[in-house]
Parts: C-alpha cells; structure tokens; sequence
C-alpha cells in the first residue's frame, strides 16, 4: 500500500501510548504546562512552556477560546428492578416524538437494558436521588431517557450529576479539585459532557498578559459530546460516522475574525473545538454567524479558510482529533512531534501537555 492510500486508514493515526504518560493530576499552575511548538513552514520543533504564549503570538492575533462549561454529566445508580450497578453520561437534551423532553445518555450496566426499565440515580452517599425510565434506543449505542422531572436539565444535572472525568483519569472517579480544575477559567456557557481541554491551560493573569501584549481574544461555544473522542472503529476513516454537536459562533466574533484578516494578523484557535466551529462557520466560503449543530469532519486535504495556528492538547490515538491535527499540521510532521513528546516525558490527554501548531 502506498504512503498516500495510507492517510485513509484509521491505522495510519495510531501510536503506542503507555499509561504512564497520560497525565492523572493537573498541575498546579494551570500555566506551568509544558508546550511543544510546531512551525510548519520550517518544520521545526520547539520545547516552551504554556506561559511564553505571549512571546510567540503577535500584536494583532486573535485568540480564539471555547466558553463551553462542563456540565455534571456522569450519573451512578442502580437498575430498579435487579438493583445492578448502572452508569450514564448526559451527552444532550432532545424532544421526543411525544414532544417530551428526553435525555440522551451513554449507559453501561451488566446485562441488557429495555425500554420502558426504570433506573434509580444516587448519591456518592448512596441515597436516591432520581428515578429516570428509558424511552428507546438510540443511535451510537445511546438511550433516550425521560428524566421524570420538571426540573430545567442543567437545574437536574446540578443535583442528581458529577464531574464527567474521562475514565483515563483514575477510571473516571473524580475528587474533589476536579470541580474547578476540569473547567476552563472563561467556561460561561454549559452544556458539554467532557472539557475543551486546551482550554485548561489559562489563567486570568496569562489571559491579562496576553491582552497586554496587543493579542486579542474572541468566543465560540461549542457542546463537547464524547462522540469526539470515540476511537475509529472503521478501516477507512471516511467511513467513520461523525456524530452532530452544538456549536454557536456569534456575529461579534465573525466580525473579530474578519478584523484580524485585514490587519494580517493571525486567526489562533484554542482546541480542536474552535477549529470545527470556525470552520463550520466558513463552509459556504465567508465566515458568517452560526448557530446550529455541526458534523464537521475535517481530514488530511481540508482546505482551512479561516484558522492559522492551533493550540492543542496530544490526542488519544486512532481518533479524529488525531485526524484533525494531521490535516492542520501535516503527518509526517505530527507523527515526530508525537514521538519527541514521548521521548522527553509530555503528559498526554486531558490533564497533559499541549501543542501549538504554527
């Protein structure tokens, strides 16, 4: 098979990736991350820290950050009828064929659920809190659940949720420091069932730095659901189904965007999230307002029009984050930094490092 065939398989966006490198704490100094520095015009690399942004974005750059806020997703109970253990994921809200407003959840359980089976949410003290009955299946092996409240979802989620730690930290049990540190410092909008994890890295005194220093920042909000972060399942990536998030890119920051076009300046997108919802809203050529669900699937030989730099986590691999990055940065390219990263101990994942692509 030859190299360029081999961009299409999922194969080609593996790697080897030891549980010792995926990060399990946050640093203290969310600041403190360690940053490896692509420049794809010179393909180089360079070993810096999340705090010298300042010093490598320009006057006139636009920043531009996710302000979704992670919602309590994660749910734990019990099956009422067999008193099994039982997990669910809040991924979003839908209105059913009845017209009743429905959850859609991950579920994991022993055995099989049925529709019309009714689940008991508890407390980490184990006192009941909710009682929920699942509606029907739905697609990407999820369930539509009515929540049997009259509770507004995110006012449901509050009491009866907990912190959707991704199970590659600590098998998704979270503590109590995870409330705040698996939230991003400009996180206004909820709505997501995992971080924007590039995000993490700021701090309000790195973002009044980088303002100092002329460097502009701008929003889209984007509803992180997991569906992002499922593994290729398919041999040709094309083949892989790319499940629809909420995204909403307002005209303020349309008008930001196209600003920093005119004066030169440099479009840089915090997360793969920014980059899907910019160019979402770009796809018919002009960058326009946007509020709508996107399925965006962006792969090597994407034309980008509006996102010059990106500011991004290391991926899981066979993922299409890792698609995403290739696409932007080039393989090759990609697949050194990877490997220099492993070689000089980054931390992967949510709670790692991060990469900035020139």
């Amino acid at each position: 098979m030859t190299r360029s065939a081999d961009f299409n398989t999922a194969d080609f966006y593996d790697y080897e990736l030891p549980a010792s490198r995926i990060a399990q704490e946050p640093l203290p100094d969310r600041a403190a991350a360690r940053l490896l520095v692509l420049d794809r015009a010179s393909q180089t690399i360079r070993h810096m820290n999340v705090g010298d942004l300042p010093d490598i974005l320009a006057p006139n750059d636009l920043m531009v950050v996710n302000d979704s806020r992670v919602v309590p997703a994660r749910l734990h109970g019990r099956r009422a009828e067999t008193e099994g253990r039982w997990e669910g994921l809040f991924l979003s809200e839908v209105v059913g064929p009845d017209g009743r407003r429905l959850l859609r959840l991950l579920s994991k359980t022993r055995g099989t659920l049925r529709v019309g089976e009714r689940l008991v949410v508890v407390s980490e003290q184990g006192q009941d809190l909710a009682a929920l009955e699942l509606v029907a299946r739905d697609s990407g092996g999820t369930w539509l659940v009515d929540p049997c409240s009259q509770e507004a979802t995110m006012q449901f989620l509050s009491r009866v949720g907990r912190v959707p730690l991704p199970g590659y930290i600590r098998q998704g049990v979270a503590q109590s420091n995870d409330v705040e540190r698996y939230q991003t410092v400009f996180a206004t909008q909820p709505g997501s069932a995992a971080a924007p994890t590039a995000g993490l890295h700021f701090t309000p005194a790195l973002l009044h730095e980088l303002a100092e220093r002329g460097i502009k920042k701008a929003e889209v909000t984007l509803h992180v659901g997991v569906d992002t972060f499922r593994p290729i399942s398919t041999h040709k990536i094309e083949d892989h189904e790319m499940h629809s998030e909420w995204c909403t890119v307002s005209e303020e920051t349309v008008m930001a965007v196209c600003e920093t076009q005119q004066q030169r300046g440099r479009v840089v997108a915090v997360g793969t999230t920014a980059v899907r919802s910019l160019e979402t809203a770009a796809r018919s050529g002009v960058t326009e307002s946007y509020a709508g669900a996107t399925n965006l699937y962006i792969r090597p030989g994407y034309s980008f029009r509006v996102v010059d730099v990106m500011l991004t986590n290391f991926h899981m691999p066979r993922t299409t984050l890792m698609v995403l990055v290739s696409a932007f940065a080039g393989r090759d390219l990609i697949q050194q930094a990877y490997k220099e990263a492993m070689e000089n101990g980054y931390r992967f994942l949510s709670y790692g490092d991060a990469m900035l692509i020139l």
